[in-house]
């Protein structure tokens, strides 16, 4: 099987286990079997080997991107009278709003949780996945692993988190906006140095999205480099 029908059946795949209701994230309240999550989780690979670069945004693009970074330093999302949830999905949710863009158009209003996992259904239905190299200012991007929802003490947890891209640094490094539970704050992740928090010059291209927990299994990734699924276009 090509690269390019595994990524397409992986994408398929993950919309339909979306689309079911099965994932959650930045709040939760399923529980997913591990087989299901073997199943549809994009492993890094060497996706990220080329990424990233800075494309021209149009100005849809970059409006989003001014107004993520409005945002930062700030815990509450209110958008033309409306308040948004508290959360990393509450957050892109109200960013792309001021551009008049629904992140849950045709999916309908939560009840306890699965924001980011909706998001990222409306992505795949209305604009495009994908894993650079180039990167448009706005973009969404999209973790997994962030936080261990299902309990179940595996990193094992698709989708957990999302943010929105402000600019990528001349040496690779995306800058992205999220809400974390200390407020809203700028991030860095490095795809090419994805194990690396601080270069040599103290310059940092990765930071850490995951707590680590004296519980964590093997395997469990911190860096945001390392906990990467994918970003996501829509605006043009």
């Amino acid at each position: 099987m090509s690269y390019a029908v595994h990524r397409r059946f992986v994408t398929i795949s993950l919309m339909a286990v979306l689309v079911a209701g099965m994932l959650t994230g930045c709040a939760t309240t399923g529980r997913p079997s591990l087989k299901q999550q073997e199943n549809v989780i994009p492993m890094m690979g060497t996706r990220g080997a080329h990424c990233c670069a800075m494309a021209k945004g149009v100005p849809r693009q970059t409006a989003l991107a001014k107004t993520a970074v409005r945002f930062v330093g700030q815990s509450r999302i209110q958008v033309g009278g409306r308040n948004y949830t508290p959360d990393c999905s509450g957050f892109v949710r109200g960013v792309y709003a001021t551009q008049r863009v629904d992140l849950y158009g045709g999916l309908g209003e939560l009840d306890g949780g699965n924001g980011v996992g909706r998001i990222f259904t409306h992505v795949v239905q209305h604009g495009r996945i994908h894993y650079g190299p180039t990167v448009h200012p706005g973009d969404l991007v999209f973790f997994h692993n962030t936080w261990d929802f299902n309990r179940d003490g595996l990193p094992n947890d698709p989708l957990t988190h999302v943010g929105v891209v402000e600019r990528v640094d001349s040496d690779g490094t995306v800058v992205f906006v999220s809400l974390v539970s200390a407020g809203i704050e700028r991030y860095r992740m490095n795809l090419k140095h994805p194990d690396t928090y601080k270069a040599a010059d103290g310059r940092v291209l990765n930071d850490f999205l995951r707590r680590k927990h004296f519980s964590d299994s093997p395997g469990t990734y911190y860096l945001t480099g390392r906990l990467f699924a994918a970003f996501g276009t829509l605006a043009h």
